[in-house]
């Protein structure tokens, strides 16, 4: 199920190094989504997940659903389960037992929580061809998921973002966030909800009051084509967007405010971003251009310092994998629809941390 293959690249004279340890592969291509917890590797390819220990690089289970499920576009964890968004318009949760196997417990909208809702005529929705669903119910494809501060945040070509429970697994709130399908959410340690459409936008969603609904309360608008991915960075003062225009956008912000505005576009990849993570002081994005580019915080804000290629189809997820080394290397995973997930290594540049409290001077818009 793995290759070691230890490929080797620097930038120039510059010591940007970066190394690719191991590749992976599982039978089934079409990779859609990596997630890494407790030193295990998720591979979602089609509607079949597999479960690598990378402290070996060994698979030890595989577990999938129905076919009819259709593939699986993000997985969450909370407590001990596991949560995958699925194109049937469903969310699932597994549990994993102690010998590391992993079984289906429920679905999203539970059979329950459905019940309780069904009579009443207020609690459904038109949605398309003139139908109507349950508020609680996507009724497209689940896009991604992400679980933050004891709930979950799905988001749906089906226009919406939904909150759940992830313990009792209700449904508490239903938000129309879009007039296009949600690609994907980011949510603050604050409780701010980002969500990008294939419309173009990016908008932020807050509670105005501890009891009310999700508000809007920003649209951030500089893509030319739909919005893929988001990333926060951990304290959530910078945002940054990947789209089919091949450019990142970079979002902070402005004055120790609460409003996001534009800092910089990065460009480079020469196809759409597909995927993005923040690592500490980097931005790593992957594109339909095949490649990886790791970006760094510097003195006049992100450059690309590594460009990682290797894979012969789209890079369609990113992961950051917590493991000991060397300070200043940081190790990642990316998914392809060529079905190989490649382990890298990068090295970090030393940067003066004095240049960096004034890194982000927000520019012309």
């Amino acid at each position: 199920m793995s290759s070691n293959g230890h490929s080797f690249s620097s930038l120039s004279h510059e010591k940007f190094q970066h190394q690719c340890i191991t590749t992976l592969k599982i039978p089934n291509p079409h990779i859609s989504c990596l997630a890494a917890r407790n030193n295990l590797l998720y591979v979602a390819s089609i509607n079949e997940i597999s479960v690598f220990d990378l402290s070996n690089y060994t698979l030890i289970d595989t577990y999938s659903n129905d076919l009819s499920s259709g593939s699986v576009k993000s997985i969450a964890f909370s407590s001990t389960k596991v949560f995958t968004a699925h194109q049937d318009c469903k969310i699932r949760v597994w549990q994993m037992t102690p010998s590391k196997k992993h079984q289906l417990v429920s679905t999203l909208p539970t059979v329950k929580d459905r019940f309780l809702h069904f009579m009443l005529p207020k609690n459904y929705t038109t949605v398309r061809r003139h139908k109507k669903r349950l508020w609680l119910e996507h009724w497209d494809t689940v896009s991604d998921l992400v679980v933050k501060e004891g709930l979950m945040y799905s988001v749906s070509w089906d226009k919406s973002f939904k909150i759940w429970n992830p313990t009792t697994y209700r449904c508490l709130e239903s938000v129309k966030a879009h007039e296009d399908a949600v690609n994907a959410v980011a949510v603050s340690d604050i409780g701010v909800v980002y969500t990008a459409s294939a419309d173009g936008l990016i908008r932020a969603w807050e509670k105005v009051d501890k009891d009310g609904k999700h508000t809007l309360i920003a649209t951030l608008e500089r893509h030319k084509s739909t919005v893929n991915a988001l990333a926060l960075k951990g304290d959530g003062s910078l945002l940054f967007s990947g789209g089919c225009d091949h450019s990142i956008v970079v979002w902070g912000k402005e004055n120790n405010g609460d409003q996001m505005v534009f800092v910089e576009a990065l460009r480079g990849h020469t196809g759409a971003i597909l995927c993005l993570i923040n690592v500490d002081d980097l931005i790593v994005s992957g594109s339909a251009d095949r490649t990886v580019r790791v970006w760094q915080c510097g003195e006049n804000g992100y450059r690309c310092i590594a460009i990682l290629k290797g894979h012969e189809k789209p890079v369609k997820s990113l992961v950051n994998i917590k493991r000991g080394g060397c300070n200043g290397v940081v190790s990642i995973c990316s998914g392809s629809l060529d079905g190989e997930i490649k382990v890298w290594e990068v090295r970090k540049k030393k940067l003066n941390k004095k240049s960096l409290s004034n890194v982000f001077v927000i520019k012309n818009s």
